[in-house]
């Protein structure tokens, strides 16, 4: 087994950025969802709110990141260090954690409604809610540090989708930071079930929780509109519990480095 593809989304919902090498922090891969666009209760604004964050691309600089989206100027914006402080949520349900405000006019602007992007500056302050992952810090991602998908499982799902008569979906849909190749469709179900650890370069990575997957999945990543699929086809087909299951959550045991190339080891 071995990764094939390695991803980021800085700011929570934006266009993925590629990777051919990638930091394991405790809290995630380097960069990697530490900004996200907030309301005015300072709840953090999705996809699944506004498919248009499809459109936002972000570049990664020195003490900060550039933004850009059709019709909108490029932004350059700096890491508030000394910018205002606030308590936000990733959720309406979730934990507040604390954050500071970069910038306000250029994401109302994109978004068309008052929204504020905070950046975590301590991303020590936000934790893993699930057990067993108490305690554990996270970024401004749903719940865990890292998600790594399965291209057979992917297979698998597309199989079923061309036989009752839709088009596949590409591995973007379900927004991973990992993708490995290589393993048996459905592998990870194993793996997050006997919560094994998984070796990939120099980053020990522990297989937690499946992910149960929502209206994100039926967003297309290029143009931001919406369909009925994959989601439906999980429906039929991974339903367990109340989750519609593809992918498994990571929490990081040892940081350091990996890259695309690099080999899967599942550690017992």
């Amino acid at each position: 087994m071995q990764i094939t593809a390695i991803a980021t989304y800085p700011v929570k919902g934006c266009h993925r950025i590629e990777h051919d090498v990638a930091d394991v922090e405790p809290w995630g891969l380097a960069g990697d969802r530490r900004w996200m666009m907030v309301d005015a209760d300072g709840v953090g604004i999705t996809q699944r709110i506004l498919p248009l964050l499809t459109q936002l691309s972000v570049r990664m600089r020195p003490g900060g990141l550039e933004l850009s989206a059709p019709g909108m100027p490029t932004l350059a914006v700096d890491e508030p260090v000394d910018g205002p402080e606030e308590l936000v949520r990733v959720f309406k349900n979730h934990a507040p954690a604390p954050a500071r405000i970069a910038e306000t006019a250029w994401s109302s602007a994109f978004l068309g409604r008052p929204v504020r992007l905070a950046w975590q500056a301590d991303p020590g302050g936000r934790h893993v809610g699930g057990n067993p992952a108490d305690g554990e810090p996270v970024s401004f991602a749903d719940g865990y540090p890292l998600l790594i998908a399965n291209t057979a499982s992917l297979s698998a799902l597309n199989d079923w989708l061309t036989e009752a008569g839709d088009e596949p979906v590409p591995m973007t849909r379900f927004r991973p930071n990992l993708v490995v190749s290589g393993a048996l469709p459905w592998a990870e179900d194993d793996w997050s079930a006997r919560g094994v650890r998984l070796k990939i370069g120099d980053a020990v990575l522990n297989a937690d929780k499946p992910c149960p997957r929502c209206l994100v999945t039926t967003v297309d990543q290029e143009t931001g509109e919406k369909g009925k699929q994959p989601l439906r086809m999980l429906g039929q087909r991974r339903r367990f519990g109340d989750g519609l299951l593809f992918a498994i959550n990571l929490i990081p045991v040892v940081t350091g480095s990996l890259r695309v190339g690099d080999a899967v080891t599942v550690l017992d």
